[in-house]
């Protein structure tokens, strides 16, 4: 299940206009409303924001600090069509024009995140949001001018680099009345006019979703460190180099919400699940601890040489990062007096490298071309409970009479290991042309991928010391689960994009574009032994795009619109799906491929999250407006259109009651002859509405140097019906309102704000049913009597002082 992470900390202000709306950006205040100003490298080179021929929204790192974004997550306010979710506190997961991705799938992502023009997973990068020189989001695929293609989009994030001539930087400290705080910072130290270091950090600490376990008594809470360390080295106006070292810390403890009454899930046992709790009570009921810790280091080295005529880049990053995850995988709490616990530890290593040469010309005939090359290798290790429980009579720690003078227990205790080697690499190879004549602007390209990747996954099954079990092995395995024919692939995709851009005036330009993307499939990884080819592994998706839109600026560009229409189709979208019931053959009571054939009717195994391909249509439109009629107030509003389905695609689904739909509808069984359930679906790629708007306001009221100000930010987003879920989400209407004062010539700023002013407690994700157990007695489910479930966060105030020098 797909959980949606609000906000963490302080919503930002409405001025960021920027962000809001493709085409349009106020640099400060009492600046021109003009888009001219704002510079972008969504194309890598650099142009305006609005010559570029696709929708891209900006924040600089002015307004990122001046409006507190301390989590990537925070711009989804913003930007409508776009949603920034995690379920856990580790699987960031990025969602635009209704394309969305799980992390935990293992395959690429919908939406690539370039940290410093390095891809880089969205844990890593989202984390901590600090000394931010500019963020772009890039909508539509993306398959030509980076090294990876994605199906919906690119969010970039460079940050700040020293400074050569004036020590310089900024200071920042937040303060929430829900126990949030953000203290961050930066410098630059300039040796020479040569040589430079910029040094920034953060430390930052809130409750994520404001969630208090009710059984354990502690609540969710997250920690973050980091610091960044950048040297530059310019000894030509020709050459530049920068080398950039990051570190940093999270710990994350993020409990998992339950909305419902509660229940006695076993039969002759009065032990409960939990209390009664709503919406508002904001709790969890799991009995173990969900925390999750990411610890990462990134080094980033960059250079561009000046050849006159062309310029050669080099970009390249070495990363590091160990994930530790413990949690319990029974979050609903459906076994009373028992903890699923799981324990996995992710250690990986990305080295990443892109050589490119690209003309300088501006008109005429230019180009270049690009090689670029990555590899990740690590091994994940799970170690988890897998027991099986017999019926649901007594309780886990029953013994079931079986025969005079003996008993066997409820629970067979079994444990189990996965280990799971990656080894994945991808070379790419890349060229383009670009011809501009007076207003006429054309530019097209090809990428050739190779990608690879070798996949398998050995599980080793461990059994409890009890009489009962005296004639099995306390051991089996390791064993490999996936078939030598899946473990190793290699795709050979070719994508890439045309698009045509005509300035009708200096105040209008009108494009069009057509885009090609394409993401390899996976193998599952911990996937249940023995079960069918299409569970375990998926074909490569392919998707092709076509975009049309204009931006334009009227009363002396005082009034500024960007509109888009776009329509996208996709050859087996590669969507997951979670919580799947499944059988599977059994031997000793755990699966295996050499296993005991499913039997009808039987009692289902459990549950596991599968990735299935779907073909699947988006089609939409995104308008925005952003006016300063004065120079003391900004207006704008932005609002995104967006119909994604899937095209009549066969997909795993939970139907206990055979009704071809999405149910939990009585006891766990299968339907059909498969390891799992297939339901026909026409339903939302995500879990979020088709419309979303955003609207944003600040007055300023200056008196000599000193300006106070007000500021709100509104978002809404309309109820909608899930399919996936059987749920009926509620609209949703988010105010936040800003006062402060501005210091002379802006070198100090104090904020006071409240987030969520309403106080409104929406559900923006939910399970399909409660969270249940099967057990081995047909139709003996233990049911928790809750549903999972993300809330929006309470009504939160807080106070931010920042000072420049």
């Amino acid at each position: 299940m797909q959980i949606e992470r609000v906000s963490r900390m302080a919503l930002l202000c409405a001025s960021v206009s920027a962000f809001a709306a493709p085409g349009v950006a106020y640099a400060q205040a009492g600046a021109e409303a003009s888009n001219s100003d704002i510079i972008v490298t969504a194309t890598r080179r650099e142009e305006k924001l609005q010559d570029v021929p696709m929708s891209v929204n900006v924040a600089t790192g002015e307004q990122l600090e001046k409006f507190n974004i301390f989590d990537a997550k925070d711009v989804q306010q913003l930007a409508p069509g776009l949603e920034l979710t995690n379920t856990t506190g580790r699987n960031n997961t990025t969602t635009l024009r209704g394309v969305s991705f799980d992390p935990d799938q293992g395959t690429a992502p919908a939406v690539r995140v370039y940290y410093n023009e390095i891809p880089t997973d969205a844990q890593t990068a989202y984390t901590a949001i600090y000394d931010i020189e500019q963020i772009e989001v890039l909508r539509g695929p993306q398959g030509l001018l980076r090294g990876l293609s994605a199906p919906a989009g690119s969010i970039t994030i460079r940050t700040r680099r020293p400074n050569f001539d004036a020590v310089e930087g900024y200071a920042q400290a937040t303060a929430t009345s829900r126990a949030g705080y953000n203290v961050q910072g930066g410098v630059s130290l300039p040796f020479n006019d040569q040589l430079a270091l910029r040094v920034a950090a953060v430390v930052d600490g809130n409750r994520i979703n404001n969630v208090k376990n009710v059984t354990l008594d502690e609540r969710s809470q997250s920690n973050t460190e980091s610091v960044r360390a950048t040297l530059g080295w310019r000894p030509s106006d020709a050459f530049s180099a920068y080398l950039t070292y990051q570190y940093l810390h999270a710990d994350n403890t993020q409990f998992q919400q339950v909305v419902g009454t509660g229940n006695t899930p076993f039969a002759f046992n009065p032990a409960r699940s939990g209390p009664a709790l709503g919406v508002s009570d904001y709790g969890a009921v799991a009995e173990g601890g969900f925390r999750n810790r990411n610890l990462t280091h990134l080094i980033n080295l960059a250079f561009d040489y000046d050849l006159g005529g062309s310029t050669v880049s080099f970009v390249g990053a070495h990363q590091y990062s160990k994930l530790t995850i413990n949690r319990d995988l029974d979050p609903g709490n459906s076994v009373p007096g028992y903890i699923a616990a799981s324990n996995v530890v992710t250690p990986y290593k990305v080295d990443t490298a892109e050589l490119r040469w690209q003309t300088n010309n501006d008109e005429g005939l230019g180009g270049g071309v690009s090689a670029f090359f990555t590899k990740q290798t690590g091994t994940t290790v799970v170690d988890q409970r897998a027991d099986s429980f017999i019926a649901p009579f007594l309780g886990p720690d029953a013994l079931i009479p079986i025969g005079p003078g003996f008993s066997a227990p409820n629970t067979v205790p079994i444990g189990v290991r996965v280990v799971v080697p990656v080894d994945t690499q991808t070379w790419s190879f890349a060229g383009n042309l670009r011809y501009k004549t007076g207003p006429l602007t054309i530019e097209g390209g090809l990428r050739y991928s190779i990608i690879k990747a070798n996949q398998t996954t050995q599980q080793t099954v461990f059994f409890g010391a009890h009489p009962f079990f005296a004639a099995l092995p306390p051991v089996i395995g390791p064993t490999e689960i996936i078939p030598a024919s899946l473990q190793k692939r290699t795709n050979k995709p070719l994508t890439g994009g045309l698009t045509v851009n005509f300035a009708v005036n200096d105040d209008l330009n009108v494009y069009a574009a057509y885009g090609r993307a394409f993401r390899a499939g996976s193998t599952g990884v911990a996937v249940p032994a023995g079960i069918s080819d299409d569970l375990i592994s998926t074909r490569g998706e392919k998707t092709d795009s076509f975009e049309v839109g204009m931006k334009g600026s009227l009363l002396d560009r005082r009034v500024n619109y960007a509109v888009a229409a776009f329509y996208q189709k996709f050859d087996g979208f590669l969507g997951r799906f979670t919580g799947i019931q499944y059988n599977c053959p059994e031997q000793a009571g755990s699966c295996s491929a050499s296993g005991d054939p499913i039997q009808p009717g039987e009692p289902t195994n459990g549950s596991f999250d599968f990735n299935y391909n779907g073909d699947a249509k988006v089609k939409g439109i995104e308008a925005s407006i952003d006016a300063r009629f004065i120079d003391t107030w900004d207006l704008g509003v932005a609002a995104s259109y967006t119909r994604a389905r899937y095209s009549d695609a066969l997909l795993p689904c939970n139907d206990f009651d055979g009704s071809g739909v999405p149910n939990q509808n009585g006891t766990a069984v299968i339907t059909g002859n498969g390891n799992v359930s297939y339901c026909r679906s026409s339903g939302r790629l995500a879990e979020t509405p088709d419309f979303s708007l955003t609207a944003n306001t600040e007055l300023r009221f200056p008196v000599g140097e000193y300006t106070p100000f007000v500021r709100a930010l509104f978002t809404y987003r309309p109820g909608f019906t899930s399919t996936l879920a059987n749920f009926d989400y509620q609209d949703r209407e988010l105010l936040n309102l800003f006062v402060g004062l501005r210091g002379p010539d802006s070198k100090w700023e104090v904020t006071a704000f409240a987030r969520n002013l309403l106080n409104q407690k929406r559900i923006t994700n939910t399970s399909l049913g409660n969270a249940i157990t099967p057990t081995q007695t047909p139709g003996g489910t233990l049911d928790s009597g809750y549903r999972l479930v993300n809330v929006t966060n309470p009504r939160e105030f807080g106070a931010t002082l920042n000072f420049k020098w």
